[in-house]
């Protein structure tokens, strides 16, 4: 039958490893660097100048829709002026005739406001079509930059995936060796530690954490695994050992 002190010492030898395999992965995703973050904002850039465009393009095909929706009525103007003109030389009276005059300078009126819409339209069309270019350049040199960060991590991620993957799998192992509520602690404890150290190793007398000193009693206890110890100023799990994480 497992003694307390075996079960206590199989607990902490179960939580170094993980500390141990995780330090390993944590120094492997450092050497990726950013480049994860930047990856992503790349890919975010390019989807706005993407979106961006594919609006540009849709407001100069609507421009064109008004430019000729404006012919359209060009050429109906000029159609009813020519019906009118031919009107004019039938009408039986003054009266008449300045009916249809009238309605001929309101259709010349429409030509002439609609050939301004035009070149109003036109001019648009221009500035869009200025913008779209910029917006092409733009797009075209954020998909260089992605492509060249992408083949960057690709080959970062290559050569270290067969290890990442192995401390993985050893992490997976240690942490079926550990009970849910000291696993859960570990994970709480190592989220909030900029260094990711949940375990550490008593250091010359002193936490591996927070480098406070221990007493001698804590100090015998850790190295006897009485009981789990925490550093009372950091709150990480301690323990004795040769090997330390944060040199693993």
């Amino acid at each position: 039958m497992a003694t307390k002190v075996n079960i206590v010492e199989d607990k902490l030898n179960a939580l170094w490893e993980l500390q141990l395999n995780d330090s390993k992965i944590d120094k492997l995703k450092t050497l990726r660097g950013e480049l994860p973050m930047e990856v992503e904002d790349l890919e975010d850039d390019v989807l706005g100048l993407e979106t961006r465009l594919a609006k540009m393009n849709d407001g100069v095909s609507e421009v064109n829709e008004r430019i000729s929706d404006l012919k359209n009525v060009i050429k109906d103007s000029k159609a009813l002026i020519k019906k009118y003109n031919e009107q004019q030389e039938k009408v039986r009276n003054n009266r008449e005739f300045d009916s249809l005059n009238k309605e001929i300078e309101y259709q010349n009126l429409e030509i002439q406001l609609s050939e301004k819409r035009i070149k109003e339209a036109e001019l648009q069309i221009e500035n869009k079509n200025v913008a779209i270019e910029d917006t092409k350049e733009a797009l075209e040199d954020r998909k260089k930059d992605l492509e060249l960060k992408q083949k960057e991590l690709a080959d970062i991620v290559e050569e270290t995936s067969k290890e990442m993957a192995d401390l993985e799998s050893s992490s997976k192992k240690a942490e079926k060796k550990i009970e849910e509520r000291l696993l859960k602690a570990y994970q709480r404890i190592r989220g909030g530690a900029i260094n990711g150290l949940a375990v550490v190793n008593v250091t010359r007398d002193a936490c591996g954490g927070c480098f406070s000193k221990i007493p001698p009693q804590r100090k015998l206890d850790i190295r006897t695994y009485k009981k789990i110890i925490v550093c009372e100023y950091c709150g990480r799990i301690l323990v004795s050992k040769e090997e330390d994480p944060v040199e693993a």
